[in-house]
């Protein structure tokens, strides 16, 4: 492996760090404040559940970007947690409420928006196989190969 491929390799897995631990605090953040998620929950869903749910499939999307047996789905996972919550973030904007830690500042809340896009993308580059990082399949094929027969 020459040097510029492993310089690449490690900062694709320090950014993976980096959105799996981001993403473990923000879901137990709506554990711990569940009533800042809520205000912006649209009227269509229940409140307390989406983000009890929301958070949930954070922590466990984050858990399981760090784990390479499962790290591909997880990805997908959180791609689909990342546009699920959209309308949340669009309700936030549209109607102007305050989440503590976000300055309540429309040119903020309207440049938070195309993040959502930054987020799916920075998932969506886990989703692509790493030379160096093991598949479920090639975990399952090698798993079976050290079974007796």
């Amino acid at each position: 492996m020459n040097s510029e491929h492993r310089n690449g390799h490690h900062l694709k897995a320090t950014l993976r760090g980096v959105l799996a631990v981001s993403i473990i605090v923000v879901g137990l953040t709506h554990f711990l404040r569940p009533e800042q998620y809520a205000r912006i929950v649209p009227p269509l869903f229940p409140p307390l559940a989406s983000v009890y749910v929301s958070g949930f499939f954070e922590i466990l999307g984050g858990i399981g970007l760090l784990i390479p047996l499962v790290s591909v789905p997880a990805a997908w996972g959180l791609i689909s947690l990342f546009i699920a919550v959209f309308p949340a973030n669009i309700y936030m904007t549209v109607h102007n409420i305050k989440v503590e830690g976000i300055p309540q500042n429309q040119v903020v809340y309207w440049a938070r928006l195309p993040f959502q896009a930054v987020l799916i993308a920075w998932a969506y580059w886990y989703t692509r196989p790493s030379k160096t990082t093991p598949e479920a399949s090639e975990v399952a094929t090698e798993s079976e190969s050290l079974m007796p027969r």
